[in-house]
This record gives C-alpha cells, sequence and structure tokens, in this order.
C-alpha cells in the first residue's frame, strides 16, 4: 500500500480524463443529462452524488484506512447522520468529555426522538460496559478529547463494542487521520470535522463519516441523501487542497505544540497544563502505542482564575481569540464560554471544565514568535 502522504495527494484525484487537468475540477451543476430513462453515467442529482465530492469521498476513506467515506456539510452534520441510525428507544454511551456541540444535539435534540444517553467518565473504560443496557446500540467518544485531551484505548474500547453487538464510533477531529486511524484499533465509525485540520486553512465548514462495514455505509448514504446536508463542490475541492498538505501541517502543529507546552509546563503562572506529549500527562503510554504523534491541541489553566484569563486573552497578539481549531494560524478558545457553552455550569465543573482552562490550537508560525506571544501575555 502507498504511504499516507502519497495517498493524500493522489487517491480519488486522477486528472481529469476530458482535459488532463492535474487538479479535481469543481463540477458546479445541480444534475445532470441522463442517456435515457433509467440510465445515467452515475450521477443524477448533486445531493445524492457530485464528482468533485466523490473525489474527496475516496480520499477520506484512504487517510483514514477505510472503504468508504461521506462528505458533509458540518462536523455536527456528520454526527447527526451518525445519530440518525438509532431509533426511538435506543441507548447511547458516550464518553463525558466530548465536544459541547456534541453535548447539545444528545441533550436537546437527539433526547427528543426517545434515544437516551449514559455519559461514562473517560479514564475508567470498565465503566463502559457497566453502562451497557439491553437497549444499548452506540458507544460515542473523542480520542483526544475535547477540551481535556484525555486518550481511551480504542482498540480496549472495541472489544467491548464488539462483545455486546454495538456500534463504536470515534470523533478523530483532534488527532486527525495522519496521526491517528481509530479503525486500525476496531472502530466501526470514524467522524471528523473538516473544519479543522483535514480543510486546514478556516476557510470551510465540513464533515466527514468514515467506515469499513459495508451495510453501515449503506444505511449512511441512504441518511446523507435523504437529510441532505451535504457539503457544496467548491467546499468539497477546499477539504481536497487541504488533505493534501495535511501530513506535512500536522508535524509542524505537533513540533510548535510540543515545544509551547513544555515551555508552558515549567511556568509559574500556569495551575496545570495538558498536552498528550508530555511525560507528565496521565495516558502518555498510552497515546505513543495509538497514536503516531501529539497533535496540535493544547489545554491549560490558568493560575489565578477568569480574571487572569481575560487579562490573558486581552494581551495576545499571535494566538487570535476565536471559536474552532486546526488552522494554520494559532488560536486560543475559552471553553467555558465558546465550545462548551450549551453545558451547563454544574456539568461543566463535573467534567473538569473549570473557569481557569482556555484551549490553545497551535499552529504552524514560527514556534519562537508563539512562545514570545505567550511569554507577554503572561508578563
Amino acid at each position: 500500500m502507498m504511504k499516507f502522504e502519497t495517498r493524500a495527494i493522489h487517491e480519488g484525484q486522477q486528472p481529469d480524463p476530458q482535459t488532463g487537468a492535474v487538479i479535481v475540477p469543481i463540477y458546479l451543476t445541480s444534475t445532470y443529462e441522463q442517456e435515457a430513462i433509467g440510465k445515467h453515467k452515475g450521477y443524477e442529482y448533486s445531493r445524492t452524488r457530485n464528482p468533485t465530492r466523490t473525489a474527496l469521498e475516496s480520499a477520506l476513506a484512504s487517510i483514514e484506512n477505510g472503504k468508504f467515506g461521506l462528505a458533509f456539510a458540518s462536523g455536527l452534520a456528520a454526527t447527526t447522520t451518525v445519530l440518525s441510525l438509532l431509533k426511538t428507544g435506543d441507548h447511547i454511551v458516550a464518553g463525558d468529555d466530548l465536544y459541547g456541540g456534541t453535548y447539545r444535539l444528545l441533550e436537546k435534540v437527539v433526547k427528543n426522538w426517545g434515544v437516551t444517553t449514559t455519559y461514562v467518565d473517560i479514564d475508567h473504560i470498565a465503566d463502559f460496559e457497566t453502562a451497557i443496557q439491553p437497549n444499548t446500540k452506540l458507544i460515542w467518544i473523542e480520542t483526544p478529547t475535547n477540551p481535556l485531551l484525555k486518550i481511551i484505548d480504542i482498540a480496549a474500547l472495541a472489544n467491548i463494542a464488539r462483545k455486546n453487538n454495538i456500534i463504536l464510533a470515534v470523533d478523530n477531529t483532534f488527532a486527525s487521520s495522519y496521526f491517528q486511524r481509530p479503525l486500525d484499533f476496531g472502530a466501526d465509525i470514524v467522524v471528523h470535522s473538516t473544519t479543522k485540520y483535514l480543510g486546514g486553512h478556516s476557510d470551510i465548514i465540513g464533515g466527514a463519516v468514515i467506515t469499513s462495514n459495508e451495510q453501515l455505509y449503506t444505511e449512511l448514504k441512504f441518511y446523507q441523501n435523504a437529510i441532505g446536508a451535504i457539503p457544496s463542490p467548491f467546499d468539497s475541492w477546499l477539504v481536497l487542497r487541504g488533505i493534501k498538505t495535511l501530513a506535512v501541517r500536522m508535524r509542524e502543529h505537533e513540533k510548535n505544540a510540543l515545544f509551547l507546552a513544555e515551555f508552558l509546563e515549567k511556568h509559574d503562572k500556569i495551575e496545570r497544563i495538558y498536552y498528550p506529549g508530555l511525560s507528565s500527562h496521565e495516558q502518555h503510554q498510552l497515546v505513543k502505542e495509538q497514536m503516531s504523534g501529539f497533535g496540535g491541541m493544547i489545554s491549560l489553566e490558568l493560575k489565578g482564575g477568569f480574571a487572569e484569563v481575560e487579562r490573558f486573552a486581552s494581551r495576545l497578539k499571535l494566538f487570535l481569540l476565536a471559536e474552532s481549531l486546526g488552522g494554520v494560524e494559532s488560536l486560543l478558545c475559552y471553553p467555558t464560554k465558546m465550545t462548551h457553552g450549551a453545558l451547563p455550569e454544574a456539568e461543566r465543573f463535573k467534567r473538569g471544565i473549570k473557569d481557569n482552562l482556555v484551549r490553545l490550537s497551535v499552529g504552524i508560525e514560527h514556534q519562537q514568535d508563539l512562545q514570545a506571544d505567550l511569554e507577554n501575555a503572561l508578563a
């Protein structure tokens, strides 16, 4: 099999047969001429299939070592489509440290379908099996988690899911396909917000679902078409462009993040730091076994509470205060008011999301400039 970097550039992206164009064209068409009634060339209507999106979906499957890829209009659209596999009366077991938008979806939307969720402490994998009920149909996790960057043993959880005939879905957004491929460890479904590292330039909103299970793919493809939350051809093209440089960018994100994490860990203004690449991280050994790199995300708790967070954020110049992550530029996020604002205060504290927690998406600027920016803000 070709190496990751080669597949990311070539898989599903052959030169255009009509013109020889090296880059996949943006097919801005809603519909396609049919040769006769019931006879077409593989495309009927662009909600169902579009050649630019087909190329993206092939690339997505390849970089995750999967057989089937599906692209969506956002990460939450991808998540919603996976959750559409469930029926009234079904039950989900989910890791307790997860994106606030996923929590909002589970508690404010999916619950209205008659589907309930039990949240399990991500640090205690045996509790996932304890939480399983006769009607449990899905286990949902993130690893690394958002925002506390916890790691869960995918292979161990896959064994639990398989033994109980339950689907295991893993949100792989934080690691990216370059550093981690959950299907290799037994997961059934991988989900991404392609808005983040796969797009990589903070210029699109998108999502993805990848699987090697043909039955699951058939169902998910049906829901993709029936629900219709698909990306435009242009957004598909932008994600394809991003995937081509994913390997190069992720190596730079990681290099910068490790450099800054080692600096921040020793700083007297930092109460606690979360970064999988530090030997002090509780699951550092598991990270090295399950991932090929440590990623570009850092979370930290500042001494001095919220007042210190406000001062810190106001003094940063290169780290922009903004939602999202995974772009080439560095961002600072305050989970309590931003990504995890949907969680009630009691839930946030229960899950360890304190008022002095900030999350850094480390970009690919020069590491010394980023360090100087943080030093100035902490001074």
